[in-house]
């Protein structure tokens, strides 16, 4: 809404699992706020960015992007949140109940993956098993939604065309000569 060109709106994006990953790491779930960095930044913005940059996004002149009108107000609110955030965070690890207000318990002999392991493989086995069969039928979705259609009106791979392929039918050799373009 504030922002006008996409490569920002990702920054803010990645700015915002940042700070997930942060909470994360108060509440206690080191394991969690890894991997959502390391998926979500690592690979989805990185898809992001990759489309956001092949798109043909109209050139807007810097005067309306950058100082922002909002910079000034922006700046301010992630000051106050940084603030509260390291108060909380203080008041957490000093705290000698922090450990009772946790969502699990956590136990010396159980490191926090094997817990979280054993939680999603035990008490939630089925849900989690729906969850990876709803994702695998939206993929499968998404691969025919997207499958182009030949002009007979099928959906087909022909295979023996492809076969037939090699490199006398399917390569031409241009000799190209010095400051001078291709052959129509």
């Amino acid at each position: 809404m504030f922002l006008k060109n996409p490569l920002y709106c990702v920054l803010c994006l990645i700015a915002a699992f940042f700070n997930v990953a942060g909470l994360f790491l108060l509440a206690g779930a080191e394991f969690l706020s890894m991997i959502l960095v390391i998926v979500y930044v690592g690979a989805v913005i990185v898809l992001f960015l990759f489309v956001v940059m092949m798109l043909d996004v109209q050139k807007e002149s810097l005067n309306h992007q950058f100082p922002s009108p909002y910079i000034k107000a922006t700046g301010t609110l992630a000051f106050i949140f940084a603030i509260e955030l390291l108060f909380t965070a203080y008041h957490w690890w000093h705290s000698p109940k922090a450990s009772e207000l946790a969502a699990f318990s956590s136990s010396s002999s159980v490191s926090n993956t094997h817990a979280l392991g054993e939680l999603i493989y035990t008490h939630y086995f089925y849900i989690f098993q729906v969850s990876g069969i709803i994702l695998f039928v939206s993929m499968i979705g998404a691969i025919v939604l997207t499958h182009q259609q030949s002009k007979s009106g099928t959906k087909r791979q022909s295979i023996s065309r492809q076969l037939k392929r090699n490199k006398e039918n399917s390569l031409k050799l241009v000799k190209i000569g010095f400051h001078k373009g291709l052959e129509k």
